[in-house]
């Protein structure tokens, strides 16, 4: 039997959603914070707005919401700005299943690429993305630490 997820239910995040969401980032962050010195960017959004202003898709299970991904298109491409799995979800293939979603989404809107960025100190999240197929293209500094921009070729 796989311990993959078999179809997580994918929905548009509403503003009731909000503390929701903020609590499964701080979950899904929260391990981050030693290693950084300080909590990263996605656990000091107001989620409140993120939903008003971005498009947030979750994805739930049992009536909970255990994963989401941050959407948006900017003057480099169509952004994964955040994308964020409850720990107790890890390894089930929520997380790239979130990844295909994006994926799909840019491709409908007739992207041929799509990019992310992520902390140089998060090695997980770098080794992920390029086993599957993001490519760095640059690092930019923010404050003590760089973001590592990666991109993604559509097929």
């Amino acid at each position: 039997m796989s311990n993959r997820v078999k179809a997580p239910s994918f929905r548009p995040a509403e503003a009731p959603d909000a503390h929701n969401v903020a609590a499964l980032v701080n979950a899904a962050y929260g391990h981050y914070v030693e290693r950084i010195g300080r909590p990263p960017a996605p656990m000091t959004e107001d989620y409140a707005e993120v939903i008003r202003n971005h498009r947030v898709t979750v994805a739930e299970s049992h009536g909970a919401i255990v994963g989401l991904i941050v959407l948006a298109v900017t003057s480099e491409g169509f952004l994964i700005d955040n994308v964020a799995v409850h720990p107790a979800n890890h390894g089930n293939g929520l997380g790239r299943a979130l990844l295909e979603f994006a994926e799909a989404e840019a491709r409908r809107l007739g992207f041929d690429s799509i990019y992310l960025f992520t902390n140089e100190k998060m090695t997980e999240n770098l080794a992920l993305y390029s086993r599957i197929g993001y490519v760095e293209y640059g690092r930019r500094p923010r404050g003590a630490f760089s973001l590592v921009y990666m991109r993604k070729r559509l097929r």
